[in-house]
């Protein structure tokens, strides 16, 4: 049965961001912290080492007075016996990218950031660094409303590329530059967040970003922000394209400013290819690529399909925020950042439009939506999953029957194996990789194709504009979602909530039993559901029926009859009709997740 998720709300938002608020959907008191960074790099393009210097202004929004504060020092993972190689070597299934390759780098081949020196207003800081986090003892508390100043001195080099970050990968990229300067830890009701880098994801703290790269003249830049001189730099920002007569060896000053995000990523390689295409919403769309004859033709052909998806995605969803989106060749396979995305760039044209939709659908759910993805990956990785899928088939006018049937068969082996890890399950703490990758991407857009059954695809469509439209620019938890869908479909959704996320309880539902009045249905899973039946009759004539569930205390929008609601104690449900019954389908949309498919067809096949 064809899904109808084409009849969607424009919503076009105003983008304010707000540190401390009530909202109708949200949290009462909500606040978030508030970062603004100015830095200053130097590159060694010949040694892979730089230095930076950085002010940061740190305003503390929250009600409680700070003693310490920490940060990231990703680089340091790339260190034979650091944890993410420890991790890498143990687990049983290792991601092919990484396995047992930090162990062997060399130490020109490490990451590694030092500290050389931290100040705060003025007053030099005692430092404790462990691994990939740097605690910080301040010199002066910052109480609740407060501001403070950090001077931030570092010396940096580039790994080997292994995983995201790095130098020279696969593909020849010389500079993948994500998680490469000290970032400030997160501070929100839940204290710090200072998990150690194992090769996951992110929390950041919102802020502007004001950053100057020195690098040799013949490196092209691209990443997060706006370029504030391309007149000086020359390389293809907009009319401006023009060789700079600089002597051998000489630098560059590429100067970016990004407002109200949470991160900063950029790549560079002599060689790039920088080309630029306007979407007909007023985003620039920047693609940068390796000057090879081979991938040249792909990634042409991508920039009309990436200015299609990104008017799409800014319909369905809400305005993209930002004035550009650089999609860039420079990751090993792909991965977010702000207002970019490093990606792949040697395969094939359908493997690049893929990643790229998947890694543009990004920018909503987490740049925007910037959720804690170290515990609430789902959120990110899921939604971001389910949105790909829908602006995949919208921009290439598949019309497939069903959107979601790989995931959900994925989702139904990772079952069958015994070996699923519940969706509330820490990002790092999965047993095996492939249960987190599971649980993250495709139980969680099942989460939303699941809901959609639940409240209705339109009115689920509603919900997530409305929950962009609430949440863009904040840190939003499952319960923040929830919130909204309740709200907006009227409907009890606590239950689903928890079970699906906090639990690795099943669905399974079946046709017991069939008379010729009568139909007796049977709920074999934990998880209880609505139930779409329909049924034809011996007379040719067939019938919709739509059955409730109590904990839901409402119902979704339908054309079938609605019949008593179901209990979810109740492991039996009876149907009498007035006609001679023929067959009986539950659930022909096939967004339910039932574990056992093959009991809910009468005649049983």
């Amino acid at each position: 049965m064809k899904k109808s998720f084409y009849v969607f709300l424009v919503v076009f938002v105003t983008v304010i961001q707000l540190y401390s608020q009530t909202s109708n959907f949200g949290r009462s008191g909500y606040w978030q912290q508030k970062v603004d960074y100015t830095m200053e790099i130097d590159m060694d393009v010949k040694s892979y080492k730089y230095t930076g210097k950085i002010k940061l202004v740190y305003t503390n929004n929250s009600p409680d007075e700070l003693n310490k504060v920490y940060f990231h020092l990703y680089n340091n993972a790339f260190q034979p016996n650091s944890e993410m190689d420890v991790k890498s070597r143990t687990i049983e299934d290792p991601d092919k990218r990484v396995r047992d390759r930090i162990l062997h780098l060399k130490p020109n081949e490490i990451g590694y950031t030092n500290v050389t020196l931290i100040k705060q207003n003025e007053v030099q800081l005692k430092t404790k660094a462990s691994g990939t986090i740097l605690e910080v003892f301040l010199d002066k508390p910052i109480k609740a409303g407060e501001q403070t100043k950090f001077d931030l001195h570092f010396e940096a080099q580039v790994p080997v590329q292994i995983r995201r970050s790095g130098r020279n990968n696969r593909e020849g990229v010389a500079l993948s530059m994500a998680q490469w300067y000290p970032k400030l830890a997160e501070y929100d009701e839940e204290g710090w967040h200072t998990d150690p880098y194992l090769g996951r994801e992110f929390y950041g703290v919102w802020g502007d970003f004001d950053v100057t790269i020195n690098i040799d003249k013949k490196y092209t830049i691209g990443g997060t922000g706006y370029l504030q001189n391309p007149q000086e730099v020359g390389h293809g920002y907009e009319d401006v394209s023009k060789p700079l007569n600089l002597p051998k060896g000489s630098k560059l000053k590429w100067h970016f400013k990004a407002p109200n995000v949470h991160d900063f990523t950029w790549a560079a390689d002599p060689d790039y290819v920088h080309d630029i295409f306007k979407t007909s919403n007023g985003v620039t769309l920047h693609f940068l690529y390796k000057n090879k004859i081979d991938i040249k033709d792909n990634w042409k052909t991508l920039q009309p399909i990436a200015a299609k998806s990104m008017e799409f995605l800014s319909n369905i969803v809400g305005q993209y925020p930002y004035e550009q989106y650089s999609i860039i060749q420079g990751g090993d396979g792909g991965m977010e950042y702000g207002m970019c995305t490093l990606i792949s760039g040697n395969g094939s044209l359908d493997g690049l439009v893929g990643v790229t939709i998947h890694e543009m659908a990004h920018s909503w759910f987490q740049f925007v939506l910037a959720n804690n993805e170290l515990k609430y990956s789902w959120m990110d990785e899921g939604f971001t999953s389910f949105i790909e899928n829908i602006t995949s088939n919208a921009v290439y006018k598949k019309n497939d029957d069903f959107l979601f049937e790989r995931e959900y068969e994925i989702y139904f082996r990772m079952v069958d194996s015994g070996r699923e890890g519940a969706l509330s399950t820490h990002a790092d703490h999965f047993k095996i990789n492939s249960a987190f990758t599971v649980a993250s991407y495709y139980k969680g857009l099942i989460f939303l194709s699941q809901l959609g059954y639940i409240i209705g695809e339109d009115t689920l469509i509603k919900v997530l504009q409305v929950y962009y439209d609430e949440w863009k620019f904040k840190h939003p938890n499952p319960q923040d979602f929830i919130r909204v869908a309740e709200k907006i479909s009227g409907i009890q959704l606590d239950w689903y909530l928890y079970q699906w996320i906090q639990t690795t309880n099943t669905i399974d539902y079946g046709i017991k039993e069939v008379t010729e009045n009568k139909i007796i249905l049977e709920r074999k899973g934990i998880i209880p559901m609505p139930v779409d039946l329909v049924v034809e009759y011996e007379d040719g004539s067939i019938e919709q029926l739509y059955i409730p569930l109590t904990l839901m205390r409402g119902q979704k929008e339908t054309v079938a009859k609605v019949l008593n609601a179901w209990t979810g104690t109740h492991q039996t449900y009876e149907i009498n009709t007035a006609k001679k019954v023929k067959s009986v389908i539950i659930d022909p949309s096939m967004l339910m997740a039932d574990v056992n498919r093959a009991d809910n067809y009468y005649p049983y096949y």
